[in-house]
């Protein structure tokens, strides 16, 4: 048992925690790495990992094996190819003190068992804070680039890699030095301050809609949402620069060291950092972190830290890795930058999927030559944690770009009553709900919210969804700027009138639109289902929804019961794969008035099928499926379809369950998974005589 005071007492508080602290840290992994919108600063994040740390330190026997500890990044978005990683590419641990940086070079000496007075060299250069990227040169031509993605798998970019500064198309051969036949050499592509700056008027200059629906919170994201690009013109349109750190794959390492390695690399034509150096003791590699610290404003890019790396290269590959870092370097940061000042008001605001977030109006204050006036303050729980009201003297952090937040409370024990988290959505007033064990406060409203509009009437005619052709993003979103669009409803409602007007000569557009809508008034009962944007009613939940009671008015009807009535909850629950979360949610939808009115209006323009089970006999009746990678004659929603129709359960992802596994192109960890696993794993031209041969 722990007796630390600060940390659980028993085995039951530690799996509380340790469940909160891997569910905020997987959606902070999303936000920062696949979403390129990060919620708190780097500061708080590392505090989250500390103390997920320290709890499994007191904790052994509660740690699991897709602890958070064990991560690297997050999955790699899905509108890139995914490659798995020649080496993976993992994290760094970090430092926050002067004191860690000792311990880890007295780690190294204890771990190779040095002698007292054998020194240690090590390399210094300056962390940026960009988008790591892996490029794999094959007889010094550029042939791949990958993001790191979760560490294991990254996504393709190399087209888009070929318009960034400081990467070549091929390296440079020179009369002392010739590229490695395999030379994969690994980086930070960024973005400067001045380009940041210039991308961001220029989006302002030219409206919402140039390259992305909004201006860049900061250089850190502008980078990573440019690099990221499904259209590689968009990356060339944007100024992005390279530097490189490190080597991964290589047939042979043309150097002995660290810092030589990094000098051939920069021989072969690549930048690195001029910052970097080599140091022969702790006091000369802390003077030169004091060094970058004080150059770091003046710097044209951001930094957040510098990294350590044992010089030697076989020392290095002695000291190998554990976890999901190297125990060879280590990133020490830099303190987070603060200061005082007065909380004004919280202010709440509906993001685009219902999420109320809390943000505290600040007195204005200067943090690290920028004045603050708003800051994070997350979710119900870090207020209450907190224990902030309106008038209170607060502390203020700032790290890097990210918004700031809240840190301490210095009118705590004032006499004030606390300040209450709202209980209705302040944008149209639903009940705003918490579900069980979640963090987040969401509003229930989803049909009718107007934050969640846009966002929800997107999905309705989505491809998944209703699949209305014609109707894509872009419209909606016009429609709903215009006044035409409030509720999916309203789709139905449109008229040659509205529409002849938006478009020269737009009388074919108009009429083949309206066509395209008229054709889902009696919809798919599955992707209606799934187009209500139901949270975590997905298009296979709502088929086995559908499965059970029919209709999707029958699903209303017992959902609305299961208000109050115990037993049709339990009838809810009874279906396969259904469970309380799922049930809740279904509930809360249905008892909100708000979207039963935008239910029922709905329900007056379109008559959604009764589901009818269509399925044959096949090699994979009542057998589990699996699809990954890229296909090239289906979309992913045509494959799950055949399966479904041919009896089989498709997942998303391999597990002991799983039966068969379809690799499209690219196929990456899921493969080699399944393969580990004695999986059945056929390629796409199997699957499709499976298909055939069912008739």
């Amino acid at each position: 048992m722990a007796t630390d005071p600060a940390l659980p007492q028993t085995d039951e508080e530690a799996v509380a925690e340790l469940a909160r602290l891997s569910a905020e840290l997987a959606h902070h992994n999303r936000a920062y790495h696949t979403d390129d919108a990060p919620e708190i600063s780097d500061a708080a994040y590392d505090a989250l990992v500390r103390r997920n740390l320290a709890v499994e330190a007191a904790f052994p026997h509660l740690v699991r094996g897709d602890s958070p500890s064990a991560q690297v990044g997050a999955a790699p978005a899905t509108h890139l190819a995914k490659v798995a990683h020649a080496r993976p590419m993992l994290s760094l641990d970090n430092a926050f003190s002067d004191e860690e940086v000792a311990e880890f070079v007295q780690r190294i000496r204890r771990f190779l068992s040095l002698a007292k007075d054998e020194p240690i060299s090590l390399t210094a250069e300056p962390k940026i804070d960009g988008l790591s990227c892996s490029l794999r040169f094959e007889k010094g031509l550029l042939v791949r680039a990958l993001t790191r993605g979760d560490g294991t798998t990254g996504e393709d970019v190399t087209e888009n890699v070929r318009h960034v500064a400081g990467i070549p198309r091929h390296l440079t051969i020179t009369p002392n030095l010739t590229p490695p036949d395999i030379f994969e050499v690994r980086g930070e592509v960024f973005m400067k301050k001045s380009d940041f700056a210039d991308l961001n008027r220029e989006l302002a200059a030219n409206g919402t809609r140039v390259g992305r629906a909004k201006q860049f919170a900061n250089p850190r994201n502008a980078a990573a949402g440019s690099l990221r690009q499904k259209d590689s013109s968009v990356t060339a349109s944007r100024s992005l620069s390279f530097l490189a750190h490190g080597v991964g794959e290589a047939s042979y390492v043309p150097a002995d060291t660290q810092f030589e390695l990094m000098q051939a690399v920069e021989v072969l034509g690549l930048q690195v950092s001029n910052l970097m150096a080599r140091l022969n003791s702790l006091n000369d590699v802390l003077d030169h972190y004091r060094a970058i610290e004080a150059e770091r404003a003046d710097l044209p890019f951001d930094i957040d830290g510098v990294v350590y790396k044992i010089d030697r290269l076989d020392w290095q590959a002695r000291l190998g890795f554990v976890g999901r870092a190297p125990r060879w370097a280590l990133a020490h940061k830099f303190p987070a930058e603060r200061a005082q000042t007065t909380l004004n008001a919280i202010d709440i605001q509906v993001g685009r999927t219902g999420k109320l977030t809390p943000v505290a109006r600040l007195e204005p204050v200067t943090v690290g030559g920028v004045v603050v006036t708003n800051a994070t303050l997350h979710n119900a729980d870090e207020i209450a944690r907190l224990g902030v009201r309106p008038g209170d003297r607060v502390v203020i952090q700032r790290a890097g770009d990210v918004i700031p937040q809240i840190v301490e409370n210095l009118s705590r024990d004032d006499t004030r009553a606390p300040w209450g988290f709202p209980t209705h959505c302040p944008e149209c007033g639903s009940d705003a709900v918490r579900e069980e064990g979640e963090v987040d406060i969401r509003c229930s409203g989803g049909l009718v919210c107007p934050a969640q509009r846009t966002e929800r009437l997107k999905h309705f005619a989505s491809r998944g969804a209703l699949d209305i052709e014609g109707l894509g993003a872009q419209q909606i979103e016009d429609f709903v700027t215009d006044g035409l669009l409030h509720t999916p409803a309203d789709i139905f409602r449109l008229t040659q009138a509205q529409l002849l007007p938006r478009k020269k000569d737009g009388k074919v557009w108009a009429a083949n639109l309206l066509r395209a809508i008229e054709a889902k008034r009696a919809p798919d009962p599955v992707r209606f289902l799934f187009g209500l944007g139901i949270r975590h009613v997905g298009s296979i939940t709502a088929r086995e929804l559908l499965k059970a009671f029919g209709t999707v008015q029958a699903i209303a009807e017992v959902a609305t019961r299961a208000h109050d009535d115990e037993a049709a909850r339990a009838e809810i629950e009874a279906v396969e794969g259904i469970g309380p979360i799922v049930t809740q949610a279904l509930i809360a939808f249905f008892a909100e008035p708000h979207n039963r009115e935008a239910w029922d209006d709905l329900l007056s323009e379109v008559a959604p099928e009764p589901f009818v089970q269509v399925q044959r006999t096949s090699q994979v009746s009542g057998k589990t499926v699996v699809f990954t990678g890229t296909l090239e004659t289906l979309s992913r929603d045509e494959a799950k379809a055949q399966a479904e129709a041919l009896g089989a359960r498709v997942s998303g992802s391999v597990s002991a369950k799983t039966d068969l596994l379809v690799a499209g192109t690219a196929a990456g960890s899921k493969r080699k998974k399944a393969e580990e696993a004695g999986v059945r794993v056929v390629d796409e031209a199997g699957w499709l005589a499976i298909v055939a041969a069912a008739g």
